[in-house]
């Protein structure tokens, strides 16, 4: 679910900063993060040169729902030139997914 969020919510985003020169690439990231997930409200703001995908407090990105969303092969590091910055923190599980978060949860 696609949203905007009020400015006193802004300060508990997380998520990616995609650089918008392949949209294909934006818009898998897109789709798979609303598909990971669900119930959660995703703000999504393109600003052309790049686009911030973030919701509150804690986001995640699997490698098989990116995978389904491309239509092809594409490892989490196959994302490392398309992230220009993230909000809040980033934590690799192995290779099956990224999490972003606000704070730690262990």
């Amino acid at each position: 679910m696609r949203s905007t969020l009020v400015a006193d919510d802004r300060r508990q985003l997380v998520g990616p900063v995609a650089r918008g020169f392949d949209a294909d690439v934006v818009e898998a990231l897109v789709t798979a993060i609303e598909n990971d997930n669900p119930g959660t409200t995703i703000l999504v703001e393109d600003h052309g040169g790049y686009v911030r995908i973030h919701a509150p407090r804690r986001l995640r990105l699997t490698r098989a729902s990116l995978e389904e969303a491309a239509g092809r092969p594409f490892p989490l590091a196959g994302l490392e030139p398309a992230i220009a910055s993230f909000a809040g923190r980033m934590r690799y599980v192995g290779d099956d997914e990224l999490v972003w978060y606000l704070s730690r949860e262990d």
